[in-house]
């Protein structure tokens, strides 16, 4: 009896102190998402870097739950729009309550959890939980202008957070989508973003099993049974960044993968033409009246005496379609993946083409 008097006194303070917490859970309409997620009533799941979760609220402190599968998942928490001093955080594969943001100032909020890492680990999100004196605001209008892109590692990130000196493995913990050349377009302009990238992949041949022809439309990128539904995103600008692999490994006769598909010949110039174009005709079909930016670059695809860039420029001639163009960007001629300053190079050249070619 007891215990029952002390239970209910401390209740009875803690709503006299005005103290409360809400759970939002992932299917609340207050959380706006952008990138491909799959939606449940107690979870959502992540799967492709970029991927991200906003919500508008007061309180003083915000928690999220999180599990991650295959891999670690890397995450930046931006309060109130301050990307210089983002949480970065993991999530592991055991189910765990993340503190975001404590000692938060009465008044309103806003907050973003944003994937970071690669499409190897599938995110799992249970929702948010916030303290204190709590309250959900109305979310954000939609971002009229839409963006999305195809890519590899330069697209999802490889690298980004690597330290000077530091060696590019390709451990979880050194992507960083949020500075990609993709991601700082997106924001250029205000735009809802939407990416489909995983390092290493190609459009002939990658370095594992899968190629972008082949995971594109998916929602989940492992799962072939699981079909994206194009209109539930359909972007004014679509960018693809892809070769990077290709021009790499198909001068690997002996690589697994190059045996895979191509048996014992080097694909011919033709072929590797033929292959472009009929993927970029495929997202064509996806978005009929998208401008489409078939890019290349910045790393050795790009590099003076390369095939590469002209295949895609003969690839797009040969479509016809004003409405798609080529753009290569710069070799970098660094070693290692683009660093943060080499992939703000990359965001203002497709930004100054994009202003010179397109209006959205």
């Amino acid at each position: 009896m007891l215990i029952r008097k002390i239970t209910f006194a401390a209740v009875l303070l803690l709503s006299l102190n005005g103290f409360s917490q809400l759970q939002i859970k992932p299917s609340d309409k207050s959380i706006t998402y952008m990138g491909r997620v799959k939606l449940a009533q107690d979870s959502a799941c992540f799967y492709w870097p970029g991927t991200s979760a906003a919500i508008n609220f007061k309180g003083s402190r915000i928690s999220a739950s999180l599990k991650s599968r295959n891999e670690v998942g890397y995450f930046y928490a931006i309060i109130d729009n301050d990307a210089e001093h983002a949480f970065k955080f993991k999530s592991d594969t055991m189910k765990t309550t993340v503190s975001l943001a404590s000692g938060l100032s009465s008044g309103n909020h806003t907050l973003q959890l944003y994937k970071l890492s690669n499409n190897t680990s599938e995110n799992i999100f249970y929702g948010f939980q916030i303290d204190g004196k709590s309250k959900i605001n109305t979310p954000n209008k939609p971002l009229k202008r839409k963006i999305e892109f195809y890519g590899n590692s330069i697209t999802a990130g490889h690298g980004v957070d690597v330290e000077k000196g530091g060696q590019d493995s390709g451990k979880p913990e050194t992507f960083n989508n949020y500075y990609t050349y993709a991601a700082l377009t997106a924001r250029h302009y205000n735009a809802q973003y939407s990416c489909i990238a995983r390092s290493g992949i190609g459009i002939m041949v990658s370095w594992f099993p899968e190629i972008m022809p082949e995971i594109y439309d998916r929602l989940n990128p492992m799962d072939p049974n699981s079909k994206w539904d194009f209109t539930q995103y359909t972007p004014d600008v679509v960018v693809v960044n892809l070769f990077q692999n290709d021009s790499w490994i198909v001068n690997m006769p002996k690589n697994e993968q190059f045996i895979s598909r191509f048996g014992t010949s080097k694909p011919t110039d033709e072929f590797t033409i033929l292959a472009y174009q009929n993927f970029i005709s495929s997202i064509r079909i996806k978005y009929p009246n998208a401008h489409i930016i078939c890019a290349l670059g910045n790393m050795d695809a790009t590099k003076a005496g390369s095939k590469w860039p002209n295949y895609i420029k003969q690839a797009v001639e040969r479509i016809n379609d004003s409405k798609i163009y080529s753009l290569i960007f710069p070799y970098k001629n660094t070693g290692a993946h683009p660093n943060k300053q080499e992939q703000q190079m990359m965001a203002d050249d497709l930004i100054g083409f994009i202003d010179k070619n397109i209006k959205w």
